[in-house]
């Protein structure tokens, strides 16, 4: 059987501001090259689009507002998850899985199978299901953002943020939990995917969007980005 690769592929790759049409053809070009020595389950998070959404419940009072705010963040993530295998077309799977028995299923007919958040939890973003998806499939996990790996301050906000090549497991849950969580929250993986990650020793990358730096990072070649292990 294949090694079975769990990607979170950031909606800010997908969607910045319009849909990234370049970037997702080449990632299709670097995913379909490489189906012929892993399965991919790529996990689409909601980016501009959930947090737009998130945003806008933002000043009313409400009951169970961060809970309704998660639940459009997971509704964004399987709109551009559906998206994907509209834009991929075949070989891809035709409809968005459910949760982890439905994924196993995809994964008897395609080698790669792209999904959004499976289900609501408290305080979890479309990271945590990648990261549960890793446990479950004894896997690695590819997170993909926008920036080229985890630095310690916001490169965007500092000029002199420091770039983290390595980070053990337990200093990266430290880190973690030194930010407060909120849906749509842009730190690189969320709090619980965090721990999950620890817990069990996922062994973790986070890298940008470059897609050379992607190709050598799945054919074990140097590659730019952090190591969570």
């Amino acid at each position: 059987m294949k090694e079975v690769v769990i990607i979170s592929l950031g909606g800010s790759l997908i969607i910045p501001d319009v849909i990234n049409v370049k970037f997702l053809r080449e990632f299709k070009k670097v995913i379909l090259k490489n189906s012929r020595r892993y399965r991919f389950i790529l996990v689409c998070g909601g980016g501009k689009t959930a947090r737009n959404y998130i945003n806008g419940l933002e000043e009313q009072k409400m009951f169970r507002k961060r809970m309704f705010q998660s639940l459009l963040g997971i509704e964004a993530t399987k709109l551009n998850a559906k998206f994907l295998i509209y834009f991929f077309g075949r070989r891809f799977n035709k409809t968005i899985p459910k949760d982890m028995k439905d994924i196993e299923e995809h994964l008897k007919k395609y080698n790669v199978v792209i999904c959004g958040a499976l289900r609501y939890s408290k305080k979890q973003t479309s990271d945590s299901t990648a990261a549960k998806l890793a446990k479950h499939f004894n896997s690695v996990f590819i997170n993909m953002t926008n920036v080229p790996g985890l630095y310690d301050k916001s490169p965007r906000k500092y000029r002199n943020a420091k770039f983290i090549p390595y980070i053990n497991y337990k200093d990266f849950l430290k880190m973690a939990k030194k930010i407060e969580f909120r849906p749509g929250q842009h730190f690189v993986i969320d709090q619980t995917a965090a721990k999950i990650i620890k817990k069990y020793k996922i062994r973790t990358f986070v890298i940008d969007g470059d897609m050379k730096n992607f190709d050598n990072l799945l054919n074990e070649k140097h590659f730019v980005g952090t190591v969570i292990g």
